[in-house]
């Protein structure tokens, strides 16, 4: 049917490989996340699927893969395929971004909802069976600044317009957002402290590529508003993370929302476990019913267009890492 061969680096076993049978019948494919036999293979293949964890098993394949010609990640983020190897390689890569964004876009008003009703105290009250009514405060008219306004900062600014804020966004071209309806402001790289300045809730959603790391350190927290909630669902070291408990533990800014953290698991005895202006989930704020399904379907849709010559969605920068 086809020239192309697919090899997939994965655990046979995982439950959304079973999307692979929507491939074209007779495709050739090699489904592995043995080392000996994903390099056996490696000679014929023309395409790659890499399943979370199994960037270092590519990394082994690519260097004698002559005619590879495509990689896909099942992951959006792709620091982990940012080796010489493959920011060199003639293969195109392309990852799962958008898969997961209707569910982190939900993680962020969550966030926003926790600190705007007070949902900490009134679980405090509940438990006590205290009657202890206090005035709570409407997400309409606040502003959220996204910092690093891609697929999953375009899915939040949508659900946050729906509330009635005022969305501002914060990207390295940001001309790209200037008929954005979604975007009251759009801020470029040397204004990102001027957005910070007037943000209510500031959802973080930049990848972890070397221009972002550390983006939000000492300077960025000093001139947030003392009512600023910080809501990182991007990845953890674009915000310096000690800097951020100086901020909630001193009061600078009135609490945080996380999914993702410098390390994960995050170490038993982190401040940030003792912070009750904190509300935290462990990296799962993506995690609903067929998230790796959806993911799937990215690489599924993908396969058609290689296969028939078509451009690619998803195209990564190498070079940019994203």
């Amino acid at each position: 049917m086809t020239s192309h061969h697919l090899l997939v680096l994965a655990q046979s076993d995982a439950p959304h490989l079973s999307q692979l049978a929507r491939l074209p019948a007779g495709t050739p494919l090699t489904v592995t996340a043995d080392r000996a036999v994903a390099l056996a293979a490696a000679g014929k293949t023309t395409a790659v699927l890499c399943d979370m964890g199994q960037a270092g098993l590519l990394k082994a394949v690519l260097p004698i893969a002559p005619n590879l010609r495509w990689v896909h990640s099942v992951s959006a983020g792709v620091e982990a395929f940012m080796f010489p190897e493959m920011q060199n390689s003639a293969a195109t890569l392309t990852n799962g971004r958008g898969a997961f964004k209707r569910a982190l876009g939900e993680f962020v008003i969550a966030g926003c909802l926790f600190f705007a009703k007070d949902i900490a105290r009134l679980r405090r009250s509940q438990a006590k069976g205290a009657w202890d009514p206090f005035y709570m405060e409407e997400l309409h008219g606040r502003t959220m600044a996204i910092v690093g306004y891609g697929e999953i900062g375009r899915a939040s600014a949508s659900l946050a317009k729906a509330f009635g804020m005022r969305v501002t966004a914060y990207r390295r071209r940001p001309e790209l957002s200037k008929d954005d309806p979604l975007v009251d402001r759009v801020y470029g790289q040397d204004a990102l402290l001027d957005m910070l300045r007037e943000a209510d809730y500031i959802c973080v959603a930049a990848p972890n590529v070397p221009s972002a790391i550390g983006l939000l350190d000492a300077r960025a927290f000093a001139v947030m508003k003392k009512e600023a909630v910080i809501i990182n669902v991007g990845r953890g070291p674009v915000v310096v993370e000690s800097e951020l408990v100086k901020a909630l533990q001193t009061g600078a800014i009135r609490g945080a929302a996380l999914d993702v953290f410098d390390t994960e698991p995050l170490p038993a005895g982190h401040p940030l476990y003792a912070l009750d202006n904190v509300l935290m989930s462990p990296h799962c704020a993506d995690r609903v019913a067929g998230w790796l399904e959806t993911a799937m379907g990215v690489f599924v849709d993908n396969f058609d267009r290689f296969l028939a010559g078509r451009e690619l969605v998803n195209v990564v920068d190498k070079q940019a890492g994203y």
